[in-house]
């Protein structure tokens, strides 16, 4: 099997030191005072020409080298990587958690059984179900208390979305809503792997940023694991799918947080919204929703503010989201074609579908079809999903 694989490269600008080999300086004139025991003294209270001299120079050199050290030190490349490569174990058995409900599409050809572990309304748990509803495969889903979350607790990685496939010898969980679209993807273009064969080629790594922070990433995510005979598009556009895919997930949806929870109003409409396209009254108890729409509202307001220093969004951050959701369209306009996948949309489009799905009950997403022209693309591809018309391609 043939694949890209992104590399991690340390680049190490090697310093060159200023050296000074040679330093120049007078004789000093002392006077000797011949005494019994022929000690020699300088004279008291003189300090001679030659050992300033030679004094200055030690110290010029010191300090050049010193410097020097020090600059080689910053520069030196840090040792990014401080774990081996790790992969998403497979597990024999998972909690018996009863589904908050299950999707079942007629005339399902993929073979899988997926338990989908997630938050309605999260942005990349969305991006999750659009590809699946697209493609027409059936699944449960489990919604995690986001405050307790107790129903993941057997799980090492505590965020969701987190999909369970079930496979001939037990359990292959998938992690990150990319990697999970990915390794799915390359399953049903390319049957010759299963599942668990596939997540070999999605690492994860462990390293150290450039402000020495460690962080993990998963390798490979944004791109199809296909064999070399699996014809696939072309590499001008598998290039263009990756790279809206990656804006997806680094642009577009960060510019979501601190819009729907602009003010306090507006975070406790969302969290009502929330709770009742999530189900949260058939899910947990009246105590446990309540504390969740209020407490997690009151947060995520105050989360909001940081949020848009952060990402450097405007001070009106709905303008924010408007150039974002305008910059996809004037590329599908670009384009010429009805999604930017052209006719039938591609795993960009279900990607940016999925992000802006999450917040389609709140008041931004109101904003953004009426002040921008992201309505004509968003509702075909509502059909295109809901119609499971990416069914016909498996």
């Amino acid at each position: 099997m043939s694949f890209l694989s992104k590399k991690i490269c340390l680049v190490h600008r090697p310093l060159s030191f200023l050296n000074q080999n040679s330093f120049q300086g007078t004789n000093s004139c002392t006077k000797l005072l011949a005494v019994r025991n022929y000690a020699t003294k300088i004279k008291s209270g003189k300090v001679t020409k030659g050992v300033f001299k030679l004094g200055l120079a030690g110290l010029t050199v010191g300090a050049i080298m010193g410097t020097g050290y020090s600059i080689h030190q910053m520069n030196k490349p840090r040792a990014h990587i401080i774990n081996e490569q790790t992969f998403i174990s497979a597990v024999k058995e998972i909690p018996d958690i009863k589904p908050s409900r299950k999707i079942k599409i007629l005339g399902d050809r993929s073979g899988l059984k997926l338990t989908l572990f997630q938050y309605q309304t999260c942005p990349f748990c969305c991006k999750v179900r659009a590809f699946l509803d697209y493609y027409g495969i059936s699944y449960d889903i489990v919604e995690v208390d986001p405050v307790l979350r107790q129903s993941i607790k057997w799980s090492t990685y505590k965020k969701v979305p987190i999909l369970v496939a079930k496979t001939e010898e037990g359990y292959q969980p998938l992690n990150d809503s990319t990697m999970i679209i990915s390794t799915l993807a390359s399953y049903l273009i390319d049957t010759k792997k299963d599942i668990p064969e596939i997540v070999k080629c999605f690492p994860f790594m462990e390293y150290v940023d450039e402000n020495g922070s460690k962080k993990k990433d998963i390798m490979n995510k944004y791109f199809l694991m296909l064999s070399s005979q699996s014809p696939h598009l072309n590499e001008k556009e598998n290039t263009e799918e990756r790279n809206w895919r990656k804006w997806a997930d680094d642009v577009l949806v960060h510019t979501l947080s601190p819009n729907v929870y602009r003010t306090k109003d507006e975070a406790l409409q969302a969290f009502n919204w929330f709770s009742e396209v999530g189900e949260w009254e058939q899910n947990f108890p009246a105590w446990e929703r309540n504390l969740i729409i209020y407490v997690g509202a009151s947060a995520m307001w105050l989360i909001g503010k940081r949020l848009r220093k952060r990402h450097n969004l405007k001070q009106d951050v709905r303008e924010s989201l408007y150039d974002e959701c305008n910059k996809w369209i004037r590329a599908i306009n670009a384009k010429g074609t009805k999604f930017m996948g052209g006719n039938q949309p591609n795993l960009a489009d279900l990607a940016v579908y999925g992000v802006l799905s999450s917040i389609e009950g709140c008041i931004a997403f109101n904003d953004i079809i009426s002040r921008t022209n992201i309505g004509k693309w968003y509702y075909p591809m509502k059909q295109a999903v809901t119609q499971h018309q990416g069914a016909a391609f498996i």
